[in-house]
């Protein structure tokens, strides 16, 4: 059985597109580490399996040497090819229960959760984590369900089997506001740390 309260969630990186990183990918996401980020999924929709392939590569080459677990969105193959920690998937991606089948039982899996039902059928069995959002309205994700808002948020987190990463157009105030709950594992960003000019003191900020 997996460890699940081990897993390093505090801060959640989410990496936007490679273009839209003000650094670049690779060194937005040295310096978010830099800055205290402890956990990171690689999130790309590039078609091109090559171009997926090189920047995963070079992410976990980094992540690894200092010890930073890397999830890969969606692209379980992805997973598989680099040994990546883990995959994270949504509720239109395959079952759970297929992933974990595929990745195998000591790698993380998480899940996407926006709503109660969704929330209800998570197994932690199968589920290691999971993402539940968007808490705030979020510009980093087209087609975002609407937005819980704290109370929503802390209602769905209240029902969950496993540790819960909160997501979705979060700041440092709203980091906050979150972690004051106490029903958070951690805190996933995407533009917040993407769009910095400075992700290693937008990441400390955040903590």
């Amino acid at each position: 059985m997996r460890r699940l309260q081990s897993l390093p969630l505090h801060l959640y990186l989410v990496t936007d597109e490679a273009g839209k990183c003000v650094n670049g990918l690779l060194p937005t996401v040295q310096q978010a580490v830099g800055g205290g980020v402890t956990i990171v999924q690689y999130r790309s929709t590039c078609l091109h399996y090559a171009t997926l392939l090189s920047e995963a590569t070079a992410l976990h080459n980094f992540l690894r040497s200092v010890g930073v677990p890397l999830i890969i969105n969606n692209r379980i193959d992805l997973a598989l090819e680099i040994n990546a920690e883990g995959a994270h998937i949504g509720q239109s991606d395959m079952p759970p229960t297929d992933a974990r089948r595929l990745l195998g039982a000591n790698k993380i899996l998480g899940l996407s959760v926006s709503t109660e039902e969704q929330m209800r059928a998570v197994d932690a069995s199968v589920v290691d984590y999971v993402g539940c959002g968007p808490v705030f309205p979020t510009i980093s994700k087209l087609n975002a369900p609407k937005d819980l808002g704290i109370e929503g948020w802390a209602e769905l987190a209240r029902l969950s089997p496993v540790p819960v990463v909160a997501i979705g157009g979060i700041d440092a105030a709203r980091a906050s506001s979150i972690r004051a709950t106490g029903l958070c594992a951690g805190i996933a960003v995407v533009s917040a740390i993407c769009s910095s000019s400075n992700p290693k003191e937008t990441a400390r900020s955040l903590l």
